[in-house]
């Protein structure tokens, strides 16, 4: 199952309207299950070098099946993901970047948020992710 370009812009449009709220300017990358872009928008003024950093944190999200900061836990020098930011063309593993799960617990997609600090581009994510779903990706394996 894939986000649609429908929930796409919903989680979008409920993003920027948090972000507005709390005063920000983001980047806000939406991807599919595949971690292939499915919608993007830069907000008015929103740093350049956010566009890779929002894309790569929904890209670490989607691939993992969970939040790219708590890949950033699990990837500390003493940690068993030491390095995994190098893999799959880079990836971002602090906040900002969470899955998007269905009402069936699939995994539909991810949302990236960069722009501010790492808790409001959290804070906006969450608030995009929740607009279509959820972040709670089923239990896996090798997350216990």
């Amino acid at each position: 199952m894939q986000v649609s370009l429908s929930e796409a812009q919903q989680a979008i449009a409920a993003a920027i309207s948090e972000a507005e709220r709390i005063g920000t300017r983001m980047c806000i990358a939406i991807l599919d299950s595949g971690a292939n872009l499915k919608a993007f928008v830069r907000m008015e003024d929103a740093h350049l070098g956010c566009i890779d950093v929002a894309t790569k944190k929904a890209k670490s999200a989607c691939l993992f099946g969970m939040p790219s900061g708590e890949i950033g836990k699990l990837s500390q020098p003493s940690g068993p993901l030491f390095g995994i930011e190098h893999s799959n063309a880079g990836l971002i593993t602090f906040p900002g970047g969470l899955p998007i799960v269905n009402r069936d617990g699939e995994l539909i997609g991810a949302i990236g948020v960069s722009g501010s600090t790492v808790d409001n581009d959290l804070r906006v994510a969450t608030v995009g992710a929740m607009a279509i779903g959820s972040t709670e990706v089923p239990e896996h394996p090798w997350r216990s």
